[in-house]
């Protein structure tokens, strides 16, 4: 495992970390095989783990604090995220700042997420949506600064709203944000324009999520897939999103080196961009942590591969499936 320095934090965190959405949302998860994963993470190096109130109401982050527990030996960096208080995804520009993180909330789900850690401090709490159009709001600030000088939190970040890097971009000026977590991949490469160097500039640690489009990337989805009702991928691969996600993966087939699969060379994409200290990948059994965390290992792909994944930017707007 590689690990790289996470902005003004100066933490040197694993190249891959780890994504624990899936344990809460997504069919086909076994608790048991989920904890050998996480353990086998922890052995090879990851020390970076992002998880939310949002994922399972809790139940993520208490099986994150109960690794931990294990490993206090280990440095282990816990992330988390407050979500917001009408609890819908994405935010809204309609939304108001008082809808989805008055002082209160931003306090109170501060504790629920220390309670489930069963820590007495967040290394990096984030919100788990935002509108830029709040940033000179004086309530969000005041309740961060708050929770740090209680001690109960280290560091603030954003989790990005999907496909929009720029919606953020005025609030990184406040100067009081120290992470930003953005969906980045070969297709979704926006965050290159103005994010990146925003957060180059300003020192903030960068956490780069759905390294793989939700699954596209992996190349086994089809366009006869079908996810259960159950299963919130259901709601985002409607027709309109599978068929063309599908094309797009197709159409990269003919660029993986021989003895390469798809998700290795879409990691190997993500960790030729330097502004990216940590991937977010989920993984749910032992061999994908295998298979990812094998990816960090100094090797980058070649240029002018990158060169040609870099045509297959595919840039999207948000939509009512696009949560």
């Amino acid at each position: 495992m590689q690990y790289r320095r996470f902005g003004r934090t100066n933490w040197n965190v694993s190249e891959m970390g780890y994504g624990m959405w899936g344990l809460a949302g997504w069919t086909g998860s076994d608790a048991g095989e989920v904890m050998q994963a996480l353990e086998r993470s922890v052995a090879l190096g990851c020390n970076f783990f992002d998880t939310a109130w949002g994922y399972g109401a809790g139940k993520s982050e208490q099986i994150l604090g109960e690794l931990v527990k294990r490993h206090s030996g280990k440095r282990l960096y816990c992330a988390t995220k407050i979500p917001p208080k009408n609890f819908k995804w994405p935010s809204r520009p309609t939304y108001t700042l008082e809808e989805c993180f008055p002082a209160s909330h931003i306090v109170e789900y501060t504790e629920k997420s220390l309670k489930n850690l069963n820590t007495d401090c967040i290394d990096l709490q984030q919100f788990h949506v935002w509108e830029d159009g709040w940033a000179n709001h004086d309530e969000w600030k005041k309740a961060i600064e708050k929770l740090k000088k209680e001690g109960k939190i280290r560091f603030i970040g954003i989790s990005v709203n999907r496909w929009e890097p720029d919606n953020v971009l005025n609030t990184l000026q406040t100067g009081l944000i120290d992470a930003v977590q953005v969906i980045y991949n070969i297709f979704d490469q926006a965050p290159e324009d103005n994010l990146f160097p925003l957060c180059r500039k300003l020192d903030i640690g960068v956490i780069a999520r759905v390294p793989f489009d939700e699954g596209t990337l992996t190349g086994t989805l089809t366009k006869d897939t079908v996810f259960p009702k159950d299963d919130w991928r259901s709601t985002y691969f409607v027709p309109e999103n599978l068929n063309a996600s599908v094309d797009h993966a197709n159409a990269l087939r003919p660029l993986i080196p021989q003895g390469m699969t798809m998700p290795e060379m879409a990691l190997r994409f993500i960790l030729g961009n330097k502004d990216v200290h940590t991937i977010i990948p989920g993984m749910r059994k032992v061999r994908n942590v295998e298979a990812n965390i094998a990816a960090s290992d100094g090797k980058t792909l070649e240029r002018s591969l990158m060169e040609k994944l870099k045509g297959h930017r595919w840039d999207r707007t948000p939509t009512s499936w696009s949560q």
